[in-house]
């Protein structure tokens, strides 16, 4: 069973999904400890320098760190360090973050979560209410690539009620490795190659890689009666397995009239959902993202008995029977 990640202190502001997909299973998997929403009232912390404890072992960015304990007294100040400085995109508040890291007790040293273990980096938004403020005010302002050590004193952290299930009381301060990996916003797009696009018979659709609206030309011509994935833009990460979360730019439209019903380019926003739960709400959609790379622009056309079928959503422009047109870009998973 995959637990949550402890970070999560709420399902992110901002995302968007798919009609159908709200009321689902957690985009991770079931939570066995995971903080209650809310939204910290604490004023923004000082940072200081340390005290932090060494890092003794698994030094280089991507390797797992082994950490020693706390060194006396923790900071009641935010205590952050850069301990490989990336040179890639600097990170600003609100950006959706894919990141590996370790987080242990202080005073104990015990370790009380880990990605390395996983193989999965985690993929979480810099934004109030949605991850603990030590890490919001943390990692803001850093640059992808990076390794940051913090230690966060419990007003930055789980606050004065902790996180018992996972051993956290409300007393300990929390010390994080943390390897920035990369950074998404609104205006994020998938950066693979473009693929010829060929056959008549299927949706064009444009290769800008700007965050802007793709167009779409859907040929007036009668749908495709199975089940249609094909890449517009081929990108070189890892293909997505069925288990797996999704960060995406997305937009949908109905074959017959090409008319959007849902899109996040040019919304201000991303959207995050896990393949699991898209197979609840449309298959097509999840079939089709499966086993294709991340950094890909995917065109998914999807059939009515693996779309909405005769239950499509109410009051929107989706009718009885209609079949669906994508364009995903792919931009991280987990």
């Amino acid at each position: 069973m995959r637990r949550r990640s402890l970070l999560l202190a709420a399902v992110p502001a901002g995302l968007v999904t798919l009609a159908g997909c709200g009321g689902g299973k957690s985009n991770s998997g079931k939570a066995s400890a995971s903080p209650s929403p809310s939204v910290s009232s604490a004023p923004p912390p000082k940072i200081v320098e340390g005290p932090l404890p060494a890092i003794t072992a698994g030094t280089k960015f991507g390797e797992k760190p082994t950490v020693a304990k706390g060194p006396g007294e923790p900071s009641k100040d935010l205590a952050v360090k850069t301990v490989i400085a990336g040179s890639g995109r600097t990170v600003v508040e609100n950006d959706f973050v894919q990141a590996n890291y370790l987080g242990q007790i202080w005073s104990t040293g015990k370790v009380f979560d880990n990605s390395y273990d996983k193989g999965r980096p985690l993929i979480l938004q810099l934004a109030q209410g949605t991850v603990i403020d030590g890490w919001r005010y943390a990692l803001t302002g850093k640059k992808t690539g990076s390794r940051v050590q913090i230690a966060v004193p419990p007003a930055y952290g789980y606050g004065k009620s902790g996180e018992p299930q996972a051993g956290i009381k409300g007393t300990d301060t929390l010390v994080f490795v943390i390897d920035v990996i990369d950074s998404f916003n609104s205006k994020s797009s998938a950066q693979g190659k473009p693929v010829p696009q060929t056959d008549a018979a299927l949706p064009k659709v444009a290769t800008n890689t700007d965050g802007t609206v793709p167009k779409v030309t859907v040929p007036k011509t009668a749908p495709p009666k199975k089940l249609v994935s094909t890449y517009v833009l081929e990108g070189d990460g890892p293909a997505l397995k069925a288990d797996q979360t999704v960060l995406c730019q997305f937009q949908g439209l109905v074959w017959d009239g090409g008319k959007t019903f849902q899109r996040t380019y040019g919304s201000g926003r991303l959207s995050q959902f896990s393949l699991e739960q898209m197979q609840q709400a449309v298959k097509g959609l999840a079939q089709g993202l499966t086993g294709k790379k991340v950094g890909s622009r995917v065109l998914v056309v999807v059939p009515p008995e693996l779309g909405y079928g005769d239950n499509p959503p109410s009051g929107g422009v989706i009718k009885k029977g209609a079949t669906l047109v994508f364009t995903v870009d792919i931009l991280a998973a987990m």
